[in-house]
């Protein structure tokens, strides 16, 4: 197991999730930066490019977590990006496949709802940490 301390962002519209999340993922040994808006996370990226892991949930306000994340790639494309939704995924699978191909990675979904438990295991799992 990595002993650093790993940095997460994540991005929710509804400040609960965010709470719940960043709580979890703290408890867990995480430094979390928490928000619900993405254009503020956004600054906050541009500000510190340092974090390794973003979780962005898909559908907000302003802008989307796909449109986010497209952002954040333009500052930093090597931090690792999981999408989170409770929505039904075939609206958006247009929208997945054409980011695979610009990417060339397949996009990492978390379903919510999900416990604090898996997320922290996807979470590890997705760092290389589990």
């Amino acid at each position: 197991m990595n002993n650093t301390k790993r940095i997460l962002l994540v991005v929710d519209d509804e400040p609960d999730i965010t709470l719940a999340f960043s709580m979890g993922l703290e408890d867990s040994g995480f430094e979390v930066d928490a928000f619900n808006d993405p254009l503020l996370a956004l600054e906050a990226f541009k500000e510190k490019k340092s974090y390794d892991l973003a979780l962005l949930d898909i559908k907000m306000p302003k802008m989307t977590g796909f449109e986010l994340c497209q952002e954040i790639r333009k500052v930093n494309d090597k931090v690792k990006v999981c999408f989170a939704t409770a929505f039904d995924m075939q609206k958006e699978e247009e929208d997945l496949k054409a980011m695979a191909t610009t990417s060339n990675e397949k996009p990492i979904i978390i379903r919510k709802p999900i416990s604090i438990d898996d997320l922290i295991k996807r979470v590890k799992m997705e760092l290389g940490d589990s």
